[in-house]
C-alpha cells in the first residue's frame, strides 16, 4: 500500500483531499468551452464597455428565503427569484449575443430541482456556451466581518459542488463577486485565491478610500491576502465596481425602475436616442481601455424583456457611432471576460496587503454596528457550525448506519444548507428583519434535528450501546432533566479537536461540567469545595498554578491579573458601559444608530455602575467562581479552572433598558497598564491577525469624523493589545465589534438595543423582543490570557479553536449494558490513530460520496507567529484514521471543485506595496515597479503522493 504524506510546507496553509476508501472514482467533467473561447470579441483600439446583466438576490433580508424565492409577501418587497430565472432563461434564447450571470446557488438549486428535462437541457447549453455564467458560486454571498472561515469554506464548497456535479467544468465560477457585503476581509480574498478564482469584484468601499482611488486610477489592484502563504498562492486581482452594483444613473430598465426607456422611433414623440447615447459616453476611473458596467440590481430581471430590449438598443446605437469616428464599443459581457481583457493588457497593478474595514459611506455613517447586532443569533450560528462539524465527522466514523440506524433516518445535508444560508451577509450579520432572524434560527434548529438522529446512530455504532441519548439544550443555565432525575447518568463527550469520544458514568451529584478544549477528565467523581482567601485589602482568587486574579475590595472590580508561570502582573480593571445611540437629530448629521450603523451621540460612554456587588460562589478543587452584579440587567461570573491558562468572564446583559427613550450600545472595557501606543490586533474571519491603529488607515490619509465608530473593527475569535513584555488576548465565543480607544485599553461591544432604523433598507429598529418581550437577554464568554508576546499564539490559538469547536455532550440513563465496549466509569473511542501535531487541525472530515471522504488539514499558525509551531509539518494520511482504510488520495483546490494540479490561475504584474502612511502624510507614496511575480503552477504547497481519479489505486 502506498504511503501518503500531506506536507503542509507553509504556515497557515489549508490542504484539501478526497480520500478514496474502496475504489477510485472520477469526477472529471467534459469541457465544452474555455473562458477565453466563450467571451465576445473586443476592439483593442476602442474603449470597450462590458455590460454585465445581473441580479442581486439576497438569501433572506426583508423577507425569508422561501418568501423571496416564491415571491410571497410582496407588500414588504416585490421580489420573486423563481420568476427571475424563468424570465432570464427565456430571454437568453432569443439572441446568442445576450449574457447573464447568476450568483446565489441556494436559489438556483431550488429552481433547478423544479425544472423539466427540456429546460435543463436548454440551461446546460447556455452554460456550455458561456452565455449563462455562474459567478462566486457559493450557497450564498457571505458576510465578511462576522463569519468564521470554516463556515465560509463549507458554504462555498456546498454551492461549488452542486454546480460541478450539475454542469461540470463549464459551471465552475472563475470570479468571486461580493457586491453587497459591508466591508471586505483579507481572509476572504485568501480563501477565494486558494479556491482557484482569477479575480474578485465588490461594490462597497469606504467613501474616502474610493475618492482617492478614483483620483489615482487605483480602483483595481492585486490583493496579497496572506502574510504566510508564498505569493502568488493567496494573491487575488481585485476590482471595485464603478457603480456599486447598480447600473449607471439613468440606465435602469427594470420594472422596479423609473428611468426612461430608449425611444428610437423618430416618427414618435420623445425620441431620445441621441440624449441617452451622449449621456452614456462618460469617462470612468480605470487604467485600461475596458470598463465594466453592472446592469441590474436587487431582485431585478423578473421581466427580463425590459432590460434586454433596452440594452439591445443601447449597444446598437452607441456602436453605430463608430462609423462616424466614435471610439466606444459596447458589448454584452461577464466579469470573467472583463477580467481576461485586463489580464491581456499586461499592466502593472498596485498591491494591497491590509483589508477594507471599517466601511463608511459618509462622514458619520460607519457600518460597524453590525459587527455585534443580534448577539444571540451570532452565538447560535457559531454553535451550529460546531454541531455541523460533529455531524459531518460522525457520519464518516460511524459508517452507513449513521444515516440509517436504530434511531431512524438522519442526514447532514439539511444542516449544511441551513448553515450555508446563515452565512449570508444579511443573516449572521444581524441586519435582517426580526421575522427573518427567527427564520434563520428555525432553519438551524431543523438542521440540527436531522443531524441529531445521525449523531445518535453513529454514537450507538461506536459505543456499542443503543440506549436512548439525550442532548441537553439548556446546559448553559445548568438545566438537564435527565441528570436531575436519574440516579446514574452515562454521558459521552465528542471533541472535534482530537476526534475522541469519551463515555463517562456519573453518580447524581450536583456537578457543573467543564472541559478543556483538548482533553477531558473522566472519572466517577464527587464535588468538593474550598473557600476563597479574603483579607482586608482584596479578594484573592488563585488559579492553582497558572493565573492569579485580584479584585478591589472597595469597587468589587477586577484589579490585577498575574501569570504565575512567567511571573508577569498587569493592572487590569474591567467594567461595563454603554454608548447612547444617536437618534439622528444631531446638527452634524441625521444618521441614527441601527442594525448596520454604529453612531454614538458622544465619545464618552456611560458607566453602568462604578462598583460591582460580589457574591462568592462554589469553590472546588477544579473551579473557582466569583459572581459580580453591576445592575439588575448586567452581571458576570469570573472563573478560573484548574489546569487552565485563561480567565473566563461569563457576562449576562439584558434586557437593555430603553425607558429613557435612548437606544444603547453596551460594551465591556478592559483597562490595563500595557503600553499599546494606539495599536491593537484583530483576527480576520478567525484565521490570520491584522494590526490596527487608532485613527489610521494604511493606504490613505484618514480624516476621522467618528472617533468611536470609526475605530471599531470586527473580531471573529480573538483580539489583543501588547507591548514589549506583555500581551493581553481576549478570545470571544462569537463575532463582535472591538476597539482600543485609549492606550492600554480594549473594549468589546456585547449587545445593542436601538430605537430607530438607520435608513439602510431594513425598515425597523434593532430592538429584539426577548422571551417575554422586555428585550433580549444575551449571555456569552470571554477568555483572557496574559503572556509574553512571543508565547501568546501557543496559548490563544488552541483556545480560539476550542471556542469554535466545542465538545458535544450526550446523556443516557443508567449504566452501559454488560456486552458494550465500555467500562462503567470510563471508556473512549478515537477516530484518529494518533493525535495530530499541535499545529495541525483537521478542519474538514465529511462524507463525499459512497466511496470517498473529503478532508482538509490546516496549519493553524501564521509564519513567524510561534517559534515552536510555525514550522512545516508532514502528516501521514494513510495512518490518520482508526476506522478508515485509505487506498488513495487526490488533492483538490480549497473549494474541492477542481484537482489541484489542474489549477491554472491568471498571472498578474504587481507593484511593490507602498509603505504605510505616516499620520501626517498628505499623499500616498508612489508605486514602484518590479518584475512580474511567478505564477502559481501545479507544484503544490501541500504536495502528496496520489493515485489519479479514474485509475487503479
Amino acid at each position: 500500500m502506498t504511503v501518503l504524506n500531506a506536507k503542509l510546507k507553509s504556515a497557515n496553509n489549508i490542504c484539501t483531499y478526497v480520500l478514496l476508501l474502496s475504489k477510485c472514482v472520477s469526477t472529471e467533467c467534459s469541457t465544452v468551452h474555455t473562458a477565453s473561447s466563450s467571451c465576445p470579441a473586443t476592439k483593442p483600439s476602442m474603449l470597450n464597455v462590458h455590460l454585465v446583466p445581473h441580479t442581486h438576490d439576497d438569501v433572506g433580508w426583508l423577507k425569508t428565503v422561501d418568501q423571496y424565492y416564491h415571491g410571497d409577501r410582496n407588500n414588504i418587497q416585490h421580489a420573486g427569484v423563481q420568476y427571475i430565472l424563468d424570465s432570464v432563461i427565456d430571454q437568453l434564447q432569443k439572441d446568442p449575443a445576450r449574457r447573464f450571470i447568476y450568483v446565489e446557488t441556494a436559489f438556483f438549486y431550488r429552481w433547478w430541482r423544479q425544472q423539466s428535462q427540456n429546460t435543463r437541457r436548454i440551461v446546460t447549453q447556455l452554460v456550455n456556451e458561456g452565455r449563462l455564467e455562474f459567478i462566486n458560486g457559493g450557497w450564498c454571498m457571505s458576510d465578511e466581518a462576522t463569519t468564521h472561515y470554516s463556515a465560509v469554506i463549507d458554504q462555498m464548497t456546498l454551492g461549488l459542488r452542486f454546480l460541478n456535479d450539475t454542469f461540470g467544468e463549464c459551471g465552475r465560477p472563475r470570479v468571486a463577486w461580493h457586491i453587497d457585503p459591508f466591508g471586505h476581509a483579507r481572509e476572504h480574498a485568501s480563501i477565494f485565491a486558494q479556491m482557484g478564482y482569477d479575480g474578485f469584484f465588490f461594490g462597497r468601499l469606504d467613501y474616502q478610500d474610493k475618492a482617492r482611488r478614483m483620483k489615482t486610477k487605483e480602483m483595481e489592484m492585486l490583493w496579497r491576502a496572506s502574510e504566510s502563504l508564498t505569493p502568488p498562492l493567496a494573491d487575488l486581482f481585485t476590482g471595485v465596481l464603478p457603480n456599486g452594483y447598480n447600473p449607471p444613473e439613468g440606465f435602469c430598465w427594470d420594472q422596479s425602475c423609473n428611468d426612461a426607456p430608449i425611444r428610437d422611433d423618430p416618427d414618435l414623440e420623445d425620441y431620445n436616442v441621441d440624449e441617452i447615447v451622449q449621456r452614456f459616453l462618460n469617462a470612468a476611473f480605470y487604467k485600461t481601455n475596458h470598463i465594466i458596467m453592472t446592469m441590474g440590481s436587487d431582485f431585478q430581471y423578473e421581466n427580463a424583456n425590459l432590460w434586454y430590449k433596452n440594452m439591445d438598443k443601447l449597444i446598437k446605437y452607441v456602436n453605430a457611432l463608430q462609423a462616424k469616428g466614435s471610439k466606444v464599443n459596447v458589448l454584452y459581457s461577464t466579469p470573467s471576460c472583463y477580467l481576461q481583457e485586463l489580464n491581456l493588457a499586461n499592466l502593472t497593478w498596485p498591491l494591497k496587503t491590509d483589508d477594507f474595514f471599517p466601511y463608511a459611506d459618509d462622514a458619520h455613517d460607519f457600518w460597524t454596528g453590525y459587527f455585534t447586532s443580534r448577539p444571540a443569533l451570532k452565538l447560535y450560528e457559531r454553535l451550529s457550525n460546531s454541531r455541523l462539524q460533529t455531524c459531518n465527522q460522525l457520519e464518516v466514523l460511524g459508517g452507513p448506519k449513521s444515516t440509517s440506524g436504530p434511531f431512524g433516518e438522519g442526514d447532514s445535508d439539511t444542516m449544511k444548507r441551513a448553515m450555508g444560508v446563515a452565512q449570508h451577509h444579511d443573516a449572521v450579520s444581524g441586519t435582517e428583519k426580526q421575522h427573518v432572524a427567527y427564520d434563520y434560527a428555525r432553519r438551524l434548529a431543523t438542521g440540527w434535528a436531522h443531524c441529531e438522529v445521525l449523531v445518535r446512530n453513529s454514537l450507538a455504532v461506536l459505543s456499542g450501546s443503543e440506549s436512548p441519548r439525550v442532548f441537553c439544550e439548556n446546559l448553559n443555565i445548568s438545566v438537564c432533566p435527565l441528570t436531575e432525575s436519574s440516579q446514574k447518568v452515562l454521558y459521552a463527550d465528542f471533541s472535534k479537536l482530537i476526534h475522541t469520544i469519551k463515555v463517562h458514568s456519573l453518580l447524581n451529584y450536583n456537578l457543573s461540567f467543564f472541559f478543556n478544549s483538548l482533553s477531558v477528565l473522566y472519572e466517577c467523581v464527587q464535588s468538593s469545595g474550598q473557600d476563597f482567601s479574603i483579607n482586608n485589602k482584596s479578594v484573592l482568587m488563585y488559579a492553582f498554578k497558572f493565573l492569579k486574579v485580584t479584585f478591589d475590595d472597595t469597587t468589587g472590580l477586577l484589579s490585577s491579573l498575574t501569570n504565575l508561570e512567567t511571573n508577569q502582573t498587569i493592572r487590569l480593571t474591567q467594567n461595563f458601559y454603554w454608548y447612547n445611540a444617536s437618534s439622528g437629530n444631531n446638527k452634524e448629521s441625521r444618521q441614527p444608530s441601527g442594525a448596520y450603523i454604529f453612531r454614538p451621540n458622544s465619545s464618552d460612554p456611560f458607566v453602568i455602575n462604578k462598583t460591582a456587588e460580589i457574591q462568592i460562589v462554589t469553590v472546588s478543587s477544579t473551579v473557582q467562581e466569583v459572581t459580580q452584579w453591576f445592575s439588575p440587567w448586567v452581571s458576570q461570573v469570573v472563573r478560573l479552572y484548574e489546569g487552565h491558562r485563561e480567565l473566563e468572564l461569563e457576562w449576562t446583559v439584558g434586557p437593555v433598558p430603553i425607558a429613557d427613550g435612548l437606544g444603547k450600545e453596551v460594551i465591556t472595557r478592559l483597562d490595563t497598564d500595557i503600553e499599546s501606543s494606539d495599536y491593537f490586533y484583530t483576527d480576520s474571519n478567525g484565521r490570520e491577525v491584522l494590526e490596527r491603529r487608532k485613527d489610521y488607515r494604511p493606504t490613505w490619509d484618514l480624516k476621522q469624523t467618528e472617533p468611536i465608530a470609526g475605530n471599531y473593527y470586527p473580531i471573529n475569535s480573538r483580539a489583543y493589545i501588547k507591548d514589549d513584555k506583555h500581551q493581553l488576548t481576549v478570545v470571544t465565543d462569537r463575532s463582535q465589534g472591538v476597539s482600543s480607544i485609549y492606550n492600554g485599553s480594549l473594549e468589546i461591544m456585547l449587545h445593542r438595543r436601538l430605537l430607530y432604523d438607520d435608513f439602510r433598507g431594513v425598515g425597523e429598529p434593532l430592538s429584539e423582543p426577548g422571551e417575554f418581550f422586555d428585550g433580549l437577554v444575551a449571555r456569552g464568554r470571554l477568555l483572557l490570557t496574559l503572556t509574553p508576546p512571543n508565547m501568546a499564539a501557543d496559548v490563544h490559538r488552541p483556545l480560539a479553536q476550542g471556542m469554535v469547536l466545542q465538545p458535544l455532550l450526550s446523556f443516557q440513563d443508567g449504566t452501559p449494558l454488560a456486552n458494550t465496549k465500555l467500562e462503567v466509569c470510563r471508556g473512549s473511542f478515537s477516530g484518529l490513530q494518533d493525535a495530530l501535531p499541535p499545529a495541525v487541525h483537521l478542519l474538514t472530515l465529511s462524507q463525499w460520496d459512497k466511496d470517498s471522504v473529503l478532508i482538509r488539514l490546516e496549519h493553524q499558525y501564521q509564519a513567524k507567529e510561534s517559534k515552536t509551531h510555525s514550522q512545516p509539518i508532514t502528516v501521514n494520511l494513510q495512518k490518520l484514521f482508526s476506522t478508515l482504510e485509505v487506498l488513495g488520495a487526490s488533492e483538490m483546490s480549497l473549494g474541492a471543485n477542481q484537482w489541484k494540479e489542474d489549477m491554472n490561475r491568471l498571472q498578474w504584474n504587481t507593484a511593490k506595496a507602498s509603505k504605510p502612511l505616516p499620520l501626517s502624510a498628505k499623499d500616498p507614496s508612489p508605486w514602484e515597479n518590479r518584475q512580474p511575480t511567478d505564477h502559481c503552477t501545479s507544484q503544490s504547497e501541500c504536495s502528496i503522493g496520489v493515485s489519479k481519479p479514474g485509475t487503479d489505486s
